[in-house]
């Protein structure tokens, strides 16, 4: 399969130019080593080389050795070779000497430096639409985040096709697999996770039976707001499985180290009302997909179930808006208040600027949602707080357009960076 040009390029590329080691970090199969492989002139691999142990244990520096760029890829299976390229990165001065790809965290006990000369990290995560040619991109975030919205107009797409893409999620390696296939290697790879992968980067040996408990639980919330009380309590009602919290918090530690687990923040702005605003993060597994896949869920049983299939395309979009918000320079929050106004999105940029999203799957809820949109802007005390540059209503099967109100409708197959 030929490469597919990705939207971190361009961080990759800045990221080399300011520092002499660049980190790729994501999950697992998401396209890092691909990358990564554009920009280095020598590679090692440091899962695959049988040559690397006997190296690591009698001269390091040796794998250091090569054309620059040089990629480090899986450098945490050997994560001492972390503080060797440190020293050498010191040692030579120079900028774009090392790229190192990882589907894990660095540990505790490794410092990231992002000081000048030093390391800087970009993080990964799997394809958008718009990388994947399935979104024209013509929406950009970059354009909502300054108000703009072009004389565009858009058909939607099918929720067929909707339902399709999630279940197939964005891995390079999938894209042009059936949805049937798709399953039964998403579904491989969430037994790898439990199996292997959760004990690996805990250094200790996990339950796979009490991960998956968790992960099931955690893909039958997604998108909403939940803690661990409520997911130990989901697990043992849900599962019939029994998780302390402690197990739970340690359990979540290792799927946010391997990237497959993502919190979308609370926003804090100043608002009129007296309403207290609540601070928990909304949980997304890394792709729906593998949602789905934990769940054992296929394309009949989500057209079954549309209330959950709402909540996963909120998760596929969220993914989408959080991969275009990185690029630029943005992250993507939501909004949720005691009087019980919520927004599902606020993708905001260093500068303050921010844009307000509501995410529905069809057209019936589009009047709803600007509804909800005008009262938190006007919610907004913008003698503390600017307004949002523009609000926004992502849908899937709708189609795109400027309503009169002003409220731009977005088909995610018109959206991009």
């Amino acid at each position: 399969m030929s490469y597919i040009k990705r939207i971190i390029e361009a961080d990759l590329v800045e990221n080399l130019a300011a520092s002499g080691a660049v980190l790729i970090k994501g999950p697992k199969s998401c396209g890092k080593t691909a990358t990564a492989n554009q920009f280095a002139k020598s590679v090692v691999e440091m899962d695959r080389d049988k040559q690397v142990p006997v190296i690591m244990a009698t001269n390091p520096q040796l794998l250091l050795a090569g054309a620059t760029p040089r990629l480090i890829d899986e450098w945490q299976v050997h994560p001492e070779i972390w503080n060797y390229v440190r020293h050498e990165v010191d040692d030579r001065k120079a900028k774009g000497q090392f790229i190192l790809t990882g589907s894990a965290n660095p540990g505790d006990d490794v410092k990231l430096h992002s000081g000048a000369g030093r390391f800087t990290v970009v993080q990964m995560d799997t394809m958008t639409w718009q990388e994947t040619g399935h979104s024209t991109g013509v929406i950009k975030i970059s354009d909502l985040l300054e108000g703009h919205f072009p004389e565009f107009n858009a058909a939607g797409v099918t929720l067929d096709f909707i339902i399709d893409r999630m279940l197939i999620g964005g891995w390079p390696s999938l894209l042009n697999e059936s949805t049937k296939n798709a399953i039964k290697m998403n579904s491989g790879y969430v037994d790898l996770l439990c199996e292997v992968d959760m004990s690996r980067v805990s250094g200790i040996k996990r339950d796979p039976n009490k991960v998956r408990s968790l992960l099931r639980s955690i893909a039958r919330n997604t998108a909403t707001l939940v803690d661990n009380k409520t997911l130990e309590q989901d697990v043992k009602s849900s599962e019939r499985n029994e998780l302390s919290r402690n197990t739970i918090s340690e359990y979540l530690d290792a799927l946010s180290s391997l990237m497959i687990l993502y919190e979308q923040p609370a926003f804090n702005p100043h608002i009129r009302s007296s309403a207290s605003l609540r601070k928990s993060p909304k949980r997304h597994l890394c792709d729906t997909s593998l949602a789905a896949a934990t769940l054992g869920l296929d394309k009949e049983s989500l057209i079954k179930d549309m209330k959950y299939t709402g909540f996963l395309f909120e998760s596929l979009a969220t993914h989408e808006l959080q991969v275009y918000a990185k690029a630029n320079d943005a992250k993507v929050f939501h909004y949720n208040d005691s009087y019980g106004l919520e927004v599902d999105a606020i993708v905001q940029k260093r500068n303050g600027n921010y844009a307000a999203f509501e995410i529905k799957l069809g057209v019936g809820y589009i009047d709803e949602a600007a509804e909800n949109l005008k009262k938190f802007e006007k919610n907004i005390d913008i003698s503390k707080t600017n307004v949002p540059k523009s609000l926004n209503i992502i849908t899937g099967t709708g189609m795109t357009y400027r309503r009169p109100d002003g409220i731009n409708v977005i088909s995610l197959a018109s959206l991009g960076k």
